[in-house]
């Protein structure tokens, strides 16, 4: 449905930029468009490998399994209804900490290895168990203590101080994901009592 907004949208501007002879105005903003994308682009990739690979680093000195140790308690007590040793759990907790340093595009795959193995424990597939809910709830509103994408576009933009955003964005995502947790124990108590 976003793709025929998104289609709609670009034709009326074509037309009505045709109609009124500024259709020099169309190509202008297309090409500026396409080159801002790319430089920021380059941007995002320069912190995004930087950060990647710092994680792979994380991951063979065995960092990731210390933050994996420490929030299976938390993942377990969010997720009852997951066995703890499911591959869904592992696939949870690496979504988890990826969001956590605010590798979003690096979370993305376990999510959606997570939401694939949660459809196999689901008892009614086809339709989003609690469990899976819960995972969308957190991935959406996760805790990030590195803004990695923010602040490389920070950087592309020559902000002054590009990590300057590091502290309300802790706060900000902390509260987020707290209300997420929050409104998620609600709907399941709910559920339940139905």
């Amino acid at each position: 449905m976003v793709n025929y907004i998104w289609m709609g949208l670009i034709l009326s501007g074509i037309l009505v930029a045709g109609f009124n002879g500024n259709i020099e105005v169309i190509n202008r903003a297309a090409f500026e468009g396409a080159k801002t994308g790319v430089t920021v682009c380059f941007g995002l990739i320069s912190v995004l490998v930087f950060w990647l690979g710092i994680m792979n680093v994380a991951e063979k000195s065995g960092l990731l399994d210390i933050f994996s140790r420490l929030l299976r308690p938390v993942v377990r007590f969010l997720f009852p209804d997951v066995p703890p040793d499911h591959r869904a759990q592992g696939y949870i907790l690496s979504n988890l900490t990826a969001n956590l340093f605010g590798l979003g595009n690096a979370a993305t795959p376990m999510g959606i290895k997570a939401m694939q193995e949660l459809e196999k424990l689901n008892p009614e597939p086809g339709k989003a168990s609690p469990a899976m809910c819960t995972l969308l709830a957190l991935n959406t509103s996760s805790i990030t203590l590195i803004p990695t994408t923010i602040i490389a576009i920070r950087m592309n933009y020559d902000s002054a101080n590009p990590v300057e955003i590091v502290g309300t964005t802790i706060m900000a995502t902390a509260f987020s994901t707290l209300t997420a947790i929050l409104l998620d124990r609600y709907y399941r108590y709910k559920y339940k009592s139905s």
